[in-house]
């Protein structure tokens, strides 16, 4: 296992949303109006949550974004301020920031919707330089919500720097080939999967093939099972399970996974290890409702840390 000396550095160009969770006994028909249980604001956006669940696991994180010059631009920088997240390469827009309606059912299950206002005005330039602007960054992440030009403007940053690239191909969408030319991993979960390649994720064969066509590095997250990762000679996959828990809110699992992935393989953990800290992070996140708000804490970050560190092989 690679030694690491001092927190890692990671720079997270994505997008930011303020959640506005409805939480139902059940999700209402077409024309249907129903009372809900209860109703929770909070922060998300699969980059601000990936960079939250980084810099919890103890990570220096550069966030790289564009806010609107509304209320909820405001809020979301006190948010990143809250959690020492890095800001000075978060720009402001006129118009509005990102939001995104969300129903969670009572088995956890969710519905959501990206409405991603100043998200779209982040440009490949302002990507770039902050990535540069970070030279001792040991990962640089991005998703789908935002355009894929600026990922790959960013990524490109990153590879001048030898920094590693990791793409979250989320909501799912067709892969531009030049970000992919960039990418180093590649981390959907079962659905995004499906959409991408066709395949299913039950198939050893399915997950090869997609790592061989898209020539990166493959981790596809399973929900309750945990995750699946081809192995860097495309020749065999690995499928670490998930800790059993009993979910309430499976909102933002996902983007737990991935911010302790990057964290684990920038901090040098093996990818072993790294997957399996992503799966014990959002195992743990399900357990409480929320987003951010639902992600491990201090003492129960120090305790996953050292149960994966403990067990690394």
């Amino acid at each position: 296992m690679a030694t690491h000396h001092g927190p890692p550095t990671v720079v997270v160009v994505g997008s930011t949303n303020i959640d506005l969770v409805a939480y139902l006994s059940r999700v209402p028909r077409s024309g249907e109006t129903l009372v809900g249980r209860r109703f929770q604001m909070g922060f998300g956006g699969k980059g601000a949550n990936q960079a939250v669940m980084a810099r919890l696991l103890g990570a220096e994180v550069v966030m790289v974004n564009c806010l609107g010059d509304d209320t909820y631009g405001d809020m979301t920088l006190d948010n990143f301020a809250g959690f020492g997240i890095d800001t000075a390469n978060v720009y402001r827009v006129p118009g509005a920031s990102g939001v995104a309606p969300i129903w969670v059912e009572p088995d956890g299950s969710n519905r959501i919707i990206i409405i991603p206002g100043a998200n779209h005005e982040l440009t490949g330039d302002q990507a770039a330089r902050s990535v540069r602007r970070t030279p001792d960054a040991g990962a640089v992440v991005g998703q789908f919500e935002i355009p894929q030009e600026v990922t790959a403007a960013a990524f490109a940053a990153a590879r001048e720097q030898g920094a590693t690239t990791v793409l979250n191909p989320a909501p799912a969408a067709a892969l531009s080939s030049g970000l992919l030319e960039l990418t180093d991993w590649l981390i959907p979960n079962e659905v995004e999967f499906e959409t991408l390649s066709g395949g299913s994720p039950d198939s050893d064969r399915a997950l090869v093939a997609f790592a061989e066509e898209t020539a990166t590095r493959l981790v596809v997250t399973l929900g309750e099972d945990g995750a699946a990762v081809v192995s860097a000679g495309f020749d065999r996959v690995e499928r670490l399970p998930s800790p059993g828990v009993d979910p309430v809110d499976t909102t933002g699992a996902g983007d737990a996974f991935v911010g302790a992935f990057v964290f684990g393989l920038a901090s040098g953990l093996g990818e072993r290890a790294a997957v399996r800290l992503g799966n014990a992070c959002a195992a743990d996140s399900v357990t409480r409702p929320g987003t951010q708000s639902s992600f491990p804490r201090s003492e129960r970050i120090e305790q996953l840390l050292a149960e994966i560190r403990g067990s690394s092989v």
